[in-house]
């Protein structure tokens, strides 16, 4: 692997360098093992420890089929479908590695007593199975998590109701926290020059599912203007969905958990912000009971900034601990767009506010390939940026992977895999220099506070 990198890294290096060196027989890779599955029943949530289920070990390299890539990742990046692999929430993911290896062909390969996780990655295509006409080896890449059979009509209107849509690394197998990884060549998007490896492999996942929930028609169908409540705006999602915010003219008011991360959120450029630990929002009396009398202190709060309006879009991804609120506090007419449910999937509210009131509620998954193409461009571009906030190497993936599961993190958390340090993988240090502040604004910031309720930065 170390020569590997070295052809990688040297700019000297040629296509034909990269496939002059083979491609190894085995790769280390972050694993889980089937015969954990029930390590953690009857284990409350909040006590299971990424630490007990995730392995760093040496796996057989799977050979590219038709329409594959394998890539050489140099860094991937911990999102909260990497929690809930690790902890075996809401149900094991062997169950899903079955069920996509009854499909047969190269779907059985996924079966396998491991998984190797991972839903983002940075690196080098190393080789390409028959068939891959748009990507070479030695191009640099970043991978779409979103893996399609469009074997049926249904996905061919929008390839997210394809029936057989998986997120790669979470309901199939070869992820991204690993050396090496295997996709297909239509989750393939082009790396953005201007930054490094771990920079470029934290908005992937993310960044699409934001831009998806927030701006397509598939979404929120943003306007300019539009008042967009953000639920952890310096969180994983809620950092993208803030700029995207910004950039598309709406106005982000950004719900988040400590003075510090209000700094942070105001530092992307936004002026409406609620700290709901300070203002001491509690939307349950006790764990049954929701307190309306909250979500209507909650409603004025966000009035005084609107200066008396309500909010057209709310960006709803906790849950069920925010969700009766999120219905309350939406304008008559507006959207309420729901993903992820980081605070339980049991959502509840009172539906007088919805039903009479003509409100939508939009569920979204993710991002289908054009959708996170566009979404990508903006990175590209450097008009959207990484909000990569501190970086572990893959042998201590498990302390990366309890940050987030802890809420001890703001932004994204990297993997480094093949990459030996940070700071690499710049070709374009001219776009680097004018964004410099931007792209490095998450790890200006040490924080540390936690949430117990599970709700998002």
């Amino acid at each position: 692997m170390r020569e590997l990198v070295e052809a990688i890294e040297s700019p000297d290096a040629a296509p034909a360098d990269l496939a002059a060196l083979g491609v190894p027989h085995s790769y280390r890779a972050a694993v889980l093992h089937k015969t954990d599955a029930g390590l953690f029943d009857g284990v409350p949530l909040r006590e299971r420890r990424p630490a007990d289920s995730l392995h760093v070990e040496e796996v057989p390299t799977p050979e590219p089929g038709p329409g594959e890539v394998l890539v050489a990742v140099m860094a991937s990046a911990v999102n909260y479908n990497t929690v809930w692999s690790a902890l075996f929430t809401p149900v094991s993911t062997f169950a899903s590695l079955e069920r996509y290896g009854r499909l047969g062909g190269l779907a059985a390969r996924h079966d396998l007593p491991y998984h190797v996780i991972g839903s983002d990655l940075a690196g080098v295509v190393l080789k390409c199975g028959q068939g891959v006409r748009r990507w070479r080896t030695g191009d640099r890449v970043v991978a779409h998590c979103v893996s399609v059979e469009l074997e049926d009509p249904e996905g061919h209107g929008d390839p997210m109701l394809d029936p057989e849509q998986r997120i790669w690394g979470y309901e199939t197998n070869f992820g991204g926290l690993a050396d090496l990884a295997l996709v297909k060549a239509t989750q393939l998007l082009p790396k953005a020059a201007h930054l490094t490896w771990e920079e470029a492999a934290s908005p992937g996942l993310v960044n699409s599912t934001a831009y998806r929930q927030l701006v397509t028609p598939q979404g929120a169908g943003m306007k300019q203007g539009d008042n967009v409540l953000i639920w952890g705006a310096v969180g994983g999602l809620g950092s993208y969905a803030t700029q995207l915010a910004l950039a598309g003219g709406a106005n982000p008011i950004c719900v988040v958990s400590s003075p510090e991360k209000a700094a942070l959120a105001r530092s992307l450029g936004a002026e409406l912000i609620i700290d709901r630990n300070a203002e001491g929002y509690r939307f349950w009396s006790d764990p049954h009971t929701q307190d309306p009398t909250e979500w209507k202190r909650f409603g004025r709060r966000i009035r005084d900034l609107t200066g008396g309006e309500d909010v057209d879009i709310v960006f709803e991804h906790p849950g069920r601990e925010t969700f009766g609120a999120s219905v309350y506090v939406t304008r008559k007419g507006g959207t309420v767009v729901t993903c992820a449910s980081t605070a339980g999937y049991v959502h509840e509210y009172d539906n007088r506010y919805l039903w009479m009131s003509l409100k939508r509620i939009i569920g979204t998954h993710c991002a289908n390939y054009r959708e996170a193409w566009l979404a990508n461009r903006l990175i590209v571009q450097g008009r959207i940026h990484p909000t990569l906030s501190r970086t572990y190497p893959l042998t201590d993936v498990a302390r990366a992977v309890d940050s987030v599961h802890r809420n001890e993190h703001h932004g994204k958390i990297g993997v480094l895999c093949l990459s030996p340090t940070e700071g690499l993988g710049v070709t374009d240090p001219e776009l680097r220099a004018r964004h410099e502040d931007a792209i490095n604004r998450f790890r200006t910031t040490a924080v540390t506070d936690r949430v117990v309720t599970g709700v998002a930065a």
